[in-house]
């Protein structure tokens, strides 16, 4: 296909490479005469939208990319507006960005690093990608994001949990919007207090890679602090789709709590097979068994069905929210699409909106103008409430919200409520926290 075909139909999906989950060597080219890499000369602007079309997370991958196509039609002066119209910045018009007409391409991550670098590559090289954003995995965004900062690019991540992404494997041109372990700890650790108190023996079934480690070293330390004891901590593999092997020894482990440290598709079986085994009816130390999961998505509730009902968790954004940004988002989205938008939609058009804002801001595509406008950038109205792009590790601090899945829901959708919107101060941290140590930030690479 052209690049005349590529600008005239506005999306390309870059399967023939994305699909083929090969690691790629990361060579980059690009004219001497270019200020940077993928320099937009014409009248359009392509961005790379990377997400999980298959694999454990894919149901995630499909939102984003709804939420994707929603924002550039946003930016493109088409639909409501949306959130645009609440952002607290008001450079953003409908005139596309600083003019330019935006066009994406996609590619399928498949919940693997290769797959999600392999794809990457190819939309910078091949389809001009100014910018690459997405992703519903840790491994991904970290791997993906070392890769833009060789290319010259700016990504911007989408649903990264592990405090490794801003801690030892952040980069100069990669921003995280989305909340971390850390922060999933210090705001559900007050909330297990008051609801199981500090004499508990805690069991953690943990995914096997980047993100359930930081979430598992989060909550044990979390709860740790509360007086809690952890009985013991089992890695499981990702792409596992029966847990009942993991779950048969918690019965006899002594442990009153087990953590699912899972997300997804992973997160949606395990929590069926531990009630499958009759955990939710079990007294342990003369206390009810009780299940947290960390992090929470009405995707992974809807999954689940009735067995989220009153398991508590951490979430970035729920559609109940009442905040004139939240509403605006959830007007939008319902319209296009019919049913309200999940934390992983929320999640990546924010990303979108942030850095067409900060390129409008900095009169330039360049990455290392982007980096300038976004670090230190203090913005409202994108339902979180009052957010910080911290500089010094490009992760945003913003309200963290603590749910439980409803026990009389009214729709297939309204299945989570929020019990706490936890202030951001109460989750923010200093940049040199132990949890975060090592790495640098490095310096911005605007490629050419």
């Amino acid at each position: 296909m052209s690049k005349t075909d590529v600008s005239r139909r506005g999306v390309l999906k870059t399967g023939a490479i994305a699909g083929a989950g090969v690691a790629l060597p990361t060579i980059f080219t690009a004219s001497s005469a270019a200020a940077f890499t993928n320099e937009p000369t014409g009248s359009t602007v392509t961005l790379g939208f990377n997400v999980p079309q298959t694999g454990p997370y894919a149901d995630e991958g499909a939102d984003e990319l709804r939420a994707y196509q929603l924002a550039v039609e946003h930016l493109n002066g088409g639909g409501d507006g949306g959130m645009m119209n609440t952002f607290s910045s008001k450079v953003l018009n409908g005139s596309g960005i600083l003019g330019k007409e935006v066009k994406f391409v996609t590619g399928d991550t498949q919940t693997k690093s290769d797959a999600a670098r392999a794809s990457a590559k190819s939309m910078i090289e091949k389809d001009g990608a100014v910018m690459i954003t997405g992703g519903s995995s840790s491994g991904v965004a970290i791997a993906v994001q070392g890769l833009c900062q060789e290319a010259g690019v700016i990504f911007m991540a989408g649903l990264t949990h592990s405090n490794d992404t801003t801690g030892k494997d952040k980069k100069a041109n990669g921003f995280r919007h989305f909340f971390n372990g850390y922060m999933s700890g210090a705001a559900l650790a007050p909330v297990l207090k008051n609801l199981y108190g500090t004499d508990r023996n805690a069991y953690h079934l943990t995914a096997d890679y980047t993100w359930g480690w930081t979430q598992e070293e989060s909550i044990a330390a979390a709860t740790e602090a509360l007086g809690w004891n952890t009985v013991n901590k089992v890695r499981t593999p990702l792409a596992a789709t029966d847990f009942s092997s993991y779950i048969a020894p918690v019965l006899n482990s002594g442990a009153d709590v087990l953590v699912l440290n899972h997300y997804g598709g992973n997160m949606v079986n395990s929590l069926t097979n531990a009630v499958q085994f009759g955990l939710r009816e079990k007294v342990v130390n003369g206390k009810n068994f009780e299940i947290v999961v960390p992090l929470y998505s009405r995707l992974m509730a809807k999954g689940a069905g009735a067995n989220v009902k009153g398991i508590h968790g951490s979430t970035n954004w729920h559609w109940s929210l009442q905040d004139e940004g939240s509403q605006a988002f959830v007007r939008s989205f319902g319209s296009k699409y019919g049913f309200p938008p999940s934390q992983a939609a929320h999640t990546v058009y924010c990303q979108t909106l942030l850095y067409a804002d900060a390129v409008e801001r900095a009169g330039s595509f360049s990455p290392c103008a982007v980096v300038e406008a976004l670090e230190g950038f203090e913005f409202d109205g994108l339902g979180n409430g009052k957010t910080l792009y911290r500089a010094e590790d490009h992760q945003c601090f913003k309200d963290v919200l603590v749910v439980r899945g409803k026990e009389n829901p009214t729709s297939e959708f309204d299945l989570l409520e929020v019990v706490e919107v936890t202030p951001a101060e109460q989750v923010t941290y200093a940049p040199d926290h132990p949890m975060f140590a090592g790495g640098a930030l490095g310096t911005c690479n605007n490629g050419a």
